[in-house]
């Protein structure tokens, strides 16, 4: 272990992803260097791992239009975490995920003369390209890419990141990423998984017409199975409460990709778990719903990219259905579920295809590279470190 003068980090995750990457973060880190301090906001990962957390965000988080009713939350929680900084201004501060949240966490650190390192580069390359000036000012320390083509992107609009590899498969050997076995494949017997996501604004809009899709699903194929993943214990048990007339499912706590390899297909909520499920070679179809409204007024126009769900923005083309956004009607979605199940081949092509594209994402592995980072930031004098 490396020992140096006591150091503080304080970690920003406003959402489920974001706790879970700032706790393997902080396992990394103590496994690695003695005598830092950990505080932030977060959720029960972030405090297992030896977090002290000033304040749990993650019953709150929200996506796009959902987002709105929260505003009065945020704020306090902004002025709560600008008050934090201005009190006891810590070595680092690390924002993950959430950047429209976390900008303003970066705001109040740089009002603080505090560096802050960006885990999970803003998709600005997806939608709100101008906001590359504000990343500028604000992103006063390193920034850690998750996806391989994010470097060049920024790079060429002047803005230095490192590709750090996936955190969601840094678990996974490379040489396991392999795809289906459909020997003995029966449309009628599949297994199929079922991710509605982790935030309460997604479940909340996905879970329904995702039993309905299970549903239709289950009236041309009666043998078929369902499991559905779940977050953790709590949000299993949302889930069962609000399971609907005729549906039925095993549930599993279990992570994305072991369920996704016990299972022949999946229907997924867009988000970075469809990588988890693409590193099990699952097929899958990906979903996301929002206000029709503020997409056509806004949404449409605002996103830059021709794909929408990451396995197809990786690969350039659409190697999995994407239903982004998707509005009331389920038949579509349901009749592309049985169109995929009822064709041996495009399952088998889709499972190589998928296996293919994200074994190279899983040979970097995240948390030890953005730990060497910071310890090689916070070994450094900084030019304001004596103004503290």
């Amino acid at each position: 272990m490396t020992a140096y003068k006591r150091k503080e980090i304080f970690f920003s995750a406003a959402e489920a992803s974001g706790d879970r990457l700032c706790a393997g973060l902080v396992k990394t880190l103590k496994e690695k260097v003695d005598n830092i301090d950990f505080v932030g906001v977060g959720g029960e990962r972030m405090r297992s791992a030896g977090c002290r957390i000033i304040e749990n965000p993650l019953a709150h988080s929200a996506m796009t239009y959902k987002a709105f009713g929260k505003t009065g939350y945020y704020f306090r929680l902004i002025h709560k975490i600008s008050r934090y900084l201005r009190d006891n201004t810590p070595d680092l501060v690390v924002v993950a995920d959430s950047p429209s949240f976390n900008f303003h966490v970066a705001k109040a650190a740089k009002k603080n003369n505090i560096k802050t390192l960006f885990y999970v580069a803003p998709q600005l390359w997806a939608w709100a390209s101008w906001r590359i000036h504000k990343l500028k000012r604000l992103c006063t320390g390193p920034m850690a890419c998750v996806l391989p083509f994010e470097p060049k992107w920024f790079g060429d609009r002047g803005l230095k990141c490192e590709f750090v590899g996936s955190p969601l498969l840094e678990d996974i050997n490379p040489a396991d990423i392999r795809p289906k076995n459909y020997s003995g494949f029966e449309p009628a017997n599949a297994k199929i998984a079922i991710l509605p996501g982790s935030r309460p604004a997604e479940l909340h809009s996905l879970w329904r017409p995702m039993q309905q899709i299970a549903l239709r699903i289950k009236t041309q194929l009666p043998g078929v199975k369902f499991i559905t993943v779940a977050a953790d214990e709590k949000i299993m048990a949302d889930l069962a409460a609000s399971q609907i007339p005729g549906f039925e499912c095993q549930y599993s706590a279990d992570s994305a990709i072991a369920t996704a390899g016990q299972c022949d297909f999946a229907v997924v909520a867009s988000g970075s778990v469809t990588l988890q499920v693409a590193a099990a070679g699952c097929p899958m179809v990906i979903m996301y719903q929002t206000s029709p409204i503020l997409w056509h007024l806004a949404g449409r126009w605002l996103v830059r990219t021709k794909f929408l769900s990451l396995p197809n923005i990786l690969a350039a083309c659409e190697i999995v259905p994407e239903f982004m956004p998707y509005f009331t009607s389920i038949e579509p979605i349901a009749d592309k579920c049985l169109e995929i199940l009822g064709s041996i081949d495009c399952l088998k092509d889709t499972s190589r295809t998928l296996a293919a594209l994200v074994a190279p994402l899983a040979e970097k592995k995240a948390s030890k590279n953005v730990a060497e980072t910071i310890i090689k930031l916070l070994a450094e004098k900084t030019p304001d470190s004596s103004q503290r």
